[in-house]
């Protein structure tokens, strides 16, 4: 049902993957079974740094939290799709909505920060060895995971207010979930100011952690060129093209989908990035992570193995 312009709606209608029954059914499976493959490998890769004490060190307890966040982040709109899918339920309340999009940018903010923390870490590993564990504290840790989760609920919260004020000409949302840019262009309000600080705000979450990252990366490459043995440079590559790996698929597809030109975007281009970095990549994180690195591949077996 459309509503009249500028007037407050008390649901929107989710028009989901694909509107073609034989397509819902297919899109189903596939995201069915990729979010318990994606919950199930984040929470082996917690439980595997958390029950083995020689992985209780500031690269593992950052991956840790990435897990952490991985599960949160595709819990916050996959699970209610598929739920409304089996429920035959199109329908999303505007509370729930809002609710919905606050934390899918929480989650997403904060796993955008985290891993230029990671980052960090690994430039402290490999360019100062000798002082990385008096740099890398606990307190350091600590405030390092604290910042990403901080910083991302303010910025998400400034999203959200913002959305609260704005009429919308139509509750029919071309998408699986809230998301805040196609709410926005939904709206029959000035969406002036909201555009802005989705570059701003988009900005800081997303171009600053992007660029510091590649920033960190260039001495540790130098470094890496300096190792003499090729065993050492091949253990170095293996933890850093991990890392490298899960930065340009989180990024590289949300770049695509928030920071292009209007002109440049289709509803089926964004929908597939859109399915990338909120399904695909949080699955394929604990499978680059542990089947690059002889350590967690350790731990796994082990805790499997118990």
């Amino acid at each position: 049902m459309d509503m009249d312009n500028r007037t407050s709606v008390s649901e929107f209608i989710l028009l989901g993957l694909s509107e073609q029954p034989q397509q819902q059914l297919v899109f189903f499976g596939l995201s069915f079974s990729l979010y318990m493959i994606g919950c199930l490998g984040n929470l082996l890769t917690m439980l595997a740094i958390i029950s083995d004490p020689h992985l209780h060190s500031p690269m593992y307890f950052f991956l840790s939290n990435l897990s952490l966040l991985d599960i949160c982040f595709t819990s916050t709109t996959i699970p209610n799709m598929l739920a409304n899918h089996l429920c035959g339920r199109t329908t999303i309340s505007s509370p729930a909505c809002l609710a919905q999009m606050y934390f899918f940018i929480a989650f997403g903010g904060a796993d955008s920060i985290l891993l230029s923390a990671m980052a960090y870490d690994r430039y402290v590993a490999i360019c100062h060895p000798l002082h990385y564990v008096t740099i890398m504290s606990i307190l350091r840790c600590a405030l390092l995971v604290a910042v990403p989760w901080i910083s991302a609920n303010l910025i998400s919260l400034v999203h959200t207010l913002l959305v609260t004020r704005l009429s919308f000409c139509t509750n029919r949302l071309p998408h699986f979930f809230c998301d805040l840019n196609t709410l926005i262009k939904l709206s029959c309000s000035d969406i002036q100011i909201n555009e802005l600080l989705v570059l701003v705000l988009g900005g800081l979450v997303v171009f600053i952690p992007f660029v510091y990252i590649v920033a960190s990366y260039t001495p540790i490459a130098v470094a890496v060129w300096k190792v003499p043995s090729e065993q050492g440079k091949r253990k170095v590559f293996s933890t850093c093209g991990s890392h490298l790996c899960v930065v340009f698929l989180f990024y590289g597809t949300i770049i695509g989908v928030y920071f292009n030109p209007v002109s440049t975007h289709t509803t089926q281009m964004d929908m597939t990035a859109t399915v990338m970095y909120t399904l695909v990549t949080p699955m394929l994180n604990p499978f680059i992570y542990s089947l690059r690195n002889r350590e967690l591949k350790g731990a796994l077996r082990r805790l499997l193995a118990k």
